[in-house]
């Protein structure tokens, strides 16, 4: 089962770029990020007439996630718990039933937090600590479990071509990296870098200076796998050419395989 998570940055404005993908490398289920379109006005009858059920939690102009999946989509969740007054629309789980019994599929857009020194760093430590503790619960069911999608966070120095460019950004502060540690330590595998332990391994280029062209990337798009998941680990890559599409995401699609 192939299970890919994708920032799409507005799925309106890449709908011929997703619908391609999926016509292409036809992943089971997909989680999209930043699709930036309410619920009402997502096009999801394109995405059906290819045989996806498609659940989402959309905000206007901004934020936005979603998760298609070839199989039912059951049991969805829309936001994150522990925080009644937050609106983003930053979180979705669903539950899609497999051979091996069942899947729990989450979409994530975790908050950019910049500039740090204000509100916006603060909310997005205190959104991780809610993540940890929802997947703390999570993993206490004790079924394969994807924790998928943009975490805005770049987990290590390898993890970026110029590091020390990073060192005054939200992504890159020690305090993000300290609580995407802590959620890893929770009991999740990064499954790109389990199979990838190589550096120059991507997935964001800024769209400024010719950064793809100089591979100057980041990695911020994760797939976390509960130990039902990471045991069934069959693969995972990351689909860099989309990045060289027409009009592309600064962003690229990750994937994993499971032996579901």
């Amino acid at each position: 089962m192939k299970i890919a998570t994708w920032n799409i940055n507005g799925v309106k404005a890449r709908l011929e770029s997703a619908l391609t993908y999926l016509r292409q490398e036809s992943p089971d289920v997909i989680c999209f990020q930043e699709i930036k379109s309410v619920d009402e006005n997502f096009p999801a009858a394109a995405f059906e007439d290819l045989g996806y059920n498609v659940a989402t939690h959309g905000q206007k102009g901004f934020n936005g996630v979603a998760i298609l999946s070839k199989q039912p989509l059951d049991d969805v969740t829309l936001r994150l718990p522990g925080d009644e007054t937050d609106e983003h629309a930053r979180y979705i789980e669903a539950t899609v039933s497999v051979s091996a019994g069942a899947l729990k599929v989450a979409s994530i857009y975790l908050p950019n937090g910049n500039p740090i020194g204000t509100e916006k760093f603060t909310y997005k430590l205190a959104w991780m600590k809610r993540l940890a503790q929802h997947a703390r619960l999570l993993l206490s069911e004790e079924m394969p479990l994807v924790l998928a999608g943009d975490y805005n966070v770049i987990p290590e120095p390898a993890d970026a071509k110029r590091p020390g460019a990073w060192t005054g950004d939200a992504l890159y502060q020690p305090e993000s990296r300290a609580a995407f540690r802590a959620l890893i330590n929770e009991g999740f595998t990064d499954a790109a870098r389990q199979c990838h332990p190589e550096p120059g391994v991507y997935t964001f280029w800024d769209y400024q200076a010719g950064a793809f062209q100089k591979d100057n990337g980041i990695r911020i798009d994760h797939l976390l796998l509960s130990p039902q998941a990471a045991c069934r680990l069959v693969s995972a890559g990351i689909d860099c050419f989309t990045r060289g599409w027409e009009r592309p995401s600064d962003h690229v699609p990750v994937w994993v395989e499971l032996d579901l």
